[in-house]
């Protein structure tokens, strides 16, 4: 089974280094890997050369776009630049954040969830943080979710769902719309990847209305975005949280944003998204 792996790197000369240390470390070797580096003015580029010059399996580009570090297009657009250039000679095709460090049997353990089933479509293990010296489960979602810095995909999954969305959202609209297309996802609890940058925690204060926007451009509606909006303020303690996903909505909804999904996939996903709850 062979993988296929784009790592979009914005200023990630430390972190970068110790991701590559483990990717070129594991039991089962992509095929080849290229570190996309997006407008960096550090070091990243000279690390990821580095790498280059030892493995002739990893590549690097230097593409040049906005300095901002916000959730969605800026990272979908680069892992796009990285895509162009891989031969499509791939059985998975992987989306990996810059600031991850994997266990040695990652790549190994995520080929044997893909061969255990021929549906599922997406696969991963779960994200772990370092709190007060212990490394803890990111609880920013359940680990039945293959989180958007983990992502790897079936290619035939990867090509129903369209790709990725260029637009907050997109690791999580891409779920949705597999299971709209008939695949399922899987994750191995026992594959912990540690996360060296909380997720969010490097975003521009104008990106606190961002989730809301997608959850418009994701045709939620305005009942499950506020339900979804209340858990997450619950869980983080932050009743502004709640607020800011609310007027992200509205927001994108005066401003007539274009949707993420067509009205079938849209009432599928509201559909799916009141099983949950209704479940819960």
């Amino acid at each position: 089974m062979d993988f296929s792996i784009v790592i979009p790197a914005h200023n990630e000369e430390i972190t970068l280094k110790v991701t590559l240390e483990s990717l070129v470390a594991q039991t089962l070797l992509p095929k080849q890997l290229v570190v996309v580096n997006d407008n960096s003015t550090d070091e990243t580029l000279k690390v990821a050369k580095e790498f280059a010059n030892k493995y002739p399996w990893i590549t690097v580009i230097d593409i040049t776009s906005s300095k901002e570090h916000e959730p969605g297009s800026k990272v979908v657009n680069a892992f796009y630049k990285g895509l162009e250039t891989l031969d499509g000679a791939y059985d998975i095709i992987c989306k990996f954040d810059a600031d991850l460090i994997f266990p040695p049997n990652y790549l190994e353990k995520v080929a044997a969830l893909f061969k255990s089933n021929n549906t599922i479509g997406i696969a991963g293990g779960i994200l772990h943080i370092e709190k007060n010296g212990h490394w803890v489960y990111e609880n920013i979602a359940k680990q039945t979710h293959v989180r958007g810095p983990i992502k790897a995909y079936r290619k035939q999954c990867f090509e129903d769902i369209g790709g990725l969305k260029r637009s907050i959202g997109w690791d999580t609209v891409d779920t949705l719309l597999a299971q709209y297309h008939g695949w399922q996802m899987a994750t191995d609890t026992n594959l912990k990847v540690k996360h060296l940058k909380p997720t969010g925690a490097q975003y521009q204060k104008n990106s606190k209305y961002k989730q809301g926007e997608a959850m418009y451009k994701m045709r939620y509606g305005i009942t499950i975005t506020s339900i979804a909006a209340l858990k997450l303020a619950m869980k983080k303690k932050s009743p502004s949280l709640f607020k800011n996903y609310l007027m992200g909505y509205f927001k994108a909804k005066q401003n007539g944003l274009e949707y993420l999904v067509s009205k079938p996939e849209g009432d599928f996903i509201r559909s799916l998204r009141w099983k949950g709850i209704l479940g819960r």
